[in-house]
């Protein structure tokens, strides 16, 4: 196995951090997950301490990625909603490379790691043309990619459709909430994803979050979508070798500058 292919994959949540090591050409993990509880308050210095201890359970020094819940620009947090008001502004990146002493560490939005997880190696693999990841759960995650390369930070769970944030009639939560059945549900779901197929006009949408596991209860009610729609396959391993393939391309550079400094 090469080791330049071993990245420590980090997933933040709302309550546990999840980290494992990753060989990324294969999308697969080369140790267990571990877990930790995400602090109350979810601090910055907390949740990276936690991602620190989780490192050295790991026996890690290695690079890392991180799957955030909210929005990284630059290495700077702009928006976490589910985490302490405190993230915002914080330069994640620097602070996960000086507190883990590694060479390098990047930092992208959880659904975004999913989805590029998804395409590389579980449901998209293979497929050309765009693929538009729906992780439906508490909320509406989002990931749209264009022959493997991700478009960054979409919000897509927040797109109004009739006058109404899609999180609200096409979550998870909102078919629990509201006790619907599986087809009046399902039918939400089909009017959210053709709106989305309008805009976006994919060529595959991957069915992500909790509900990927049972198809067989609504899949059959997204009559109108004209996209191929099939369930994600990573399960619960999908944030953590995302979050590990957030980092590739900037372990790679520093690979080809090393090699040309090199004596």
């Amino acid at each position: 196995m090469n080791d330049s292919h071993l990245i420590l994959g980090v997933d933040i949540g709302g309550t546990s951090i999840k980290a494992a090591v990753v060989d990324t050409s294969r999308g697969a993990l080369t140790t267990a997950v571990l877990r930790a509880k995400t602090p109350q308050p979810a601090t910055p210095k907390g949740v990276i301490a936690a991602i620190g201890e989780l490192a050295k359970r790991l026996k890690w020094r290695g690079p890392v990625g991180v799957g955030f819940p909210g929005l990284i620009k630059h290495g700077v947090v702009r928006r976490a909603p589910n985490l302490d008001a405190s993230w915002v502004r914080h330069e994640i990146v620097d602070h996960l490379r000086r507190a883990l002493g590694v060479s390098f560490a990047a930092v992208g939005n959880d659904a975004d790691a999913a989805g590029l997880a998804e395409a590389r190696f579980g449901a998209g693999r293979g497929v050309r043309g765009t693929v538009v990841l729906v992780t439906l759960g508490t909320g509406i995650g989002s990931a749209v990619l264009h022959n493997g390369s991700l478009l960054p930070d979409t919000e897509l769970g927040h797109l109004e459709v009739g006058g109404q944030d899609a999180e609200k009639f096409a979550s998870t939560v909102a078919r629990e909430r509201n006790k619907w059945t599986w087809e009046q549900w399902g039918r939400n779901v089909d009017r959210y994803l053709t709106t989305l197929e309008y805009m976006l006009a994919p060529d595959l949408f991957i069915i992500g979050g909790g509900v990927s596991a049972e198809p067989e209860q609504f899949f059959r009610y997204l009559e109108n979508v004209e996209a191929k729609i099939v369930p994600a396959t990573m399960g619960n391993d999908a944030g953590i070798v995302g979050a590990a393939l957030f980092a590739v391309p900037g372990v790679k550079a520093l690979a080809r500058k090393r090699k040309r400094t090199a004596p």
